[in-house]
């Protein structure tokens, strides 16, 4: 099989490279206390889109420094009482994407939230900056400013937001409450379950922004790591602040969250990945100490793996 990263057994051992803050759980539960004094503020709007089986509706909400946040709400028509929530987030520069893509769910009963990430494809504001795409740059938004200011602790907050909006749905089962995405949208998956523990069960496939120092070691800062690289030929060409700086992308790391996860875990993850490398991932999967299982496709990298969807599926339905 192709090896673009460490052999499996390896990977299973491997604990990242990356420098965890002293202050790193003090730093989260700062963020945490600014979500709590976040009012969500939500808001229901009826979608133009419509099907016999799912009512479908623009949901708006508010996220810390009052961004308004949009995701794409389906619920059942014929379910009658409380029934699971799937979170649904996004790759990279993507948004929540189409309504149909997100009926299955709703055949089974489900009710799904698929969330834009502020700032990037969809209908999220990023208050941070201008309104409308601010997509280049997110690893790096405020790494000159004080930590608070970083732009995916902000989307991060967004995913707990979203979650504790879903478990005060009238029509949402508290014990099951369940999170899926792959690449960036593995990456919220994880932080979704950190920053808000109720989330029974999670399957991120591949998630991106865990282990920026094993990215740059193994020169892989590119495609989706590319502003790494940028960072340090225009601020830091002679790497005499490396040390700081990926200290500093450790309050943004997931697999130093990954250890609040509760809920069970299914991951996928293809060996051949050279956009979120597979050591990084497991850096974050090695540190949940909750229930958690992986699925491997060896000749697979950063790409569509074949069956997970379904294997994803069957997990909420606890039939897996």
């Amino acid at each position: 099989m192709p090896l673009v990263d460490m052999p499996l057994d390896q990977l299973i051992q491997y604990e990242g490279k990356n420098p965890r803050p002293a202050d790193f759980d003090a730093y989260w539960e700062r963020a945490l206390t600014e979500l709590d004094e976040t009012p969500p503020e939500v808001e229901l709007l009826p979608s133009s889109f419509q099907t016999p089986a799912a009512e479908c509706f623009d949901l708006y909400f508010t996220g810390v420094r009052g961004a308004r946040i949009h995701a794409k709400y389906l619920r059942p028509r014929s379910k009658e009482g409380k029934h699971p929530v799937v979170l649904q987030f996004h790759g990279y520069s993507s948004n929540a994407g189409d309504w149909k893509d997100k009926l299955a769910y709703v055949s089974l009963g489900y009710s799904i939230l698929a969330m834009d990430v502020r700032g990037q494809g969809g209908y999220s504001e990023d208050t941070g900056g201008v309104k409308g795409t601010t997509l280049n740059g997110h690893i790096i938004r405020g790494l000159d400013d004080h930590e608070d200011h970083l732009f995916f602790r902000h989307v991060y907050l967004d995913t707990a937001q979203l979650a504790r909006i879903a478990l005060m749905l009238p029509e949402a089962d508290p014990e099951q409450i369940f999170a899926c995405g792959g690449s960036q949208g593995g990456a919220l998956t994880i932080a979704c379950a950190a920053l808000e523990p109720r989330v029974k069960k999670l399957a991120p496939v591949y998630p991106f922004l865990c282990d920026y120092q094993r990215v740059w070691e193994m020169d892989l800062a590119k495609d989706a790591y590319a502003e790494l690289r940028t960072y340090f030929r225009y601020f830091d060409p002679q790497h005499q602040r490396e040390a700081e700086i990926f200290t500093k992308l450790g309050y943004i790391d997931l697999q130093f969250l990954a250890e609040r996860i509760q809920g069970e875990v299914l991951m996928g993850v293809g060996l051949a990945d050279t956009i979120c490398p597979p050591s990084t991932q497991f850096a974050a999967y090695n540190k949940m100490t909750a229930k958690k299982r992986y699925e491997i496709y060896p000749d697979y990298g950063h790409e569509y793996l074949p069956g997970f969807d379904d294997k994803a599926m069957q997990f909420f339905l606890g039939q897996y």
